[in-house]
């Protein structure tokens, strides 16, 4: 499990080309890989992968299957791509975002970044089936990092998330641009109750949904606009 606190930016230092997996090399700031050991989990920009070998106190080197490269970000990577990074939780340690699996369940396309008093939005667009589990003021990973929803428009496929500087300065995030594609982990328990509400409604409107949706596509609605999962606080 994760947090979704981005505790450095590592860089690819090798890449390795083998028939179905590919192998990265990471260079990690000065300390990062303390009492880092094999078989342990490091997040890179959201997506979990073990320790394969260790190389000195600042490159370990990582597996990744082809189907990991084919449905996130990392099949793009490069020699000195920059990735936001952080290690598997440890028992009882404080969850500053909310908890993560570090399994990607689709890249979002960066649509557009806007910068004004300290601030730096970032829309993003989301593929359909996807839309239905982000809220505003729901918590979303962005490569990682534990992010709030600012708002949200199903209509046109799209989300915003509001940054800080500090943000800005411990992630990927700043050197992001129009275009780029981004790792997305929607939040379980979201999921969870929008696909319960959803089956209840299945199971109970009948051949009443047809019209009930009907009704609300007049009103520029749709059946997710109906369902807001609780707020659950960060721990």
């Amino acid at each position: 499990m994760f947090t979704g606190i981005i505790q450095a930016v590592a860089r690819i230092s090798a890449i390795d080309d083998q028939p179905g997996l590919r192998s990265f090399t990471v260079a990690f700031p000065d300390g990062f890989c303390e009492d880092l050991a094999i078989g342990a989990s490091v997040s890179h920009d959201g997506v979990c992968l073990t320790v394969t070998e260790l190389l000195d106190p600042r490159h370990a080197r990582f597996d990744v299957m082809q189907q990991s490269l084919n449905i996130t970000t990392l099949g793009a990577l490069v020699l000195d791509s920059p990735v936001n990074v952080e290690r598997a939780a440890k028992d009882g340690a404080e969850i500053g975002g909310h908890p993560l699996s570090g399994h990607v369940d689709f890249t979002g396309t960066l649509a557009q970044v806007r910068q004004f008093d300290n601030n730096h939005v970032m829309r993003i667009a989301v593929p359909e089936a996807f839309r239905r589990y982000v809220f505003a003021k729901g918590y979303i990973a962005i490569n990682g990092a534990s992010l709030t929803v600012a708002e949200v428009n199903r209509q046109e496929g799209w989300f915003e998330v509001w940054l800080i500087p500090e943000t800005l300065r411990m992630t990927v995030f700043g050197d992001k641009r129009a275009g780029d594609r981004l790792n997305i982990e929607i939040e379980r328990s979201t999921q969870v109750v929008v696909d319960t509400v959803r089956e209840a409604v299945d199971e109970n409107l009948g051949k009443l949904k047809p019209l009930l949706e009907a009704l609300l596509r007049e009103k520029g609605l749709s059946l997710d606009d109906l369902v807001q999962p609780p707020q659950l606080p960060k721990a």
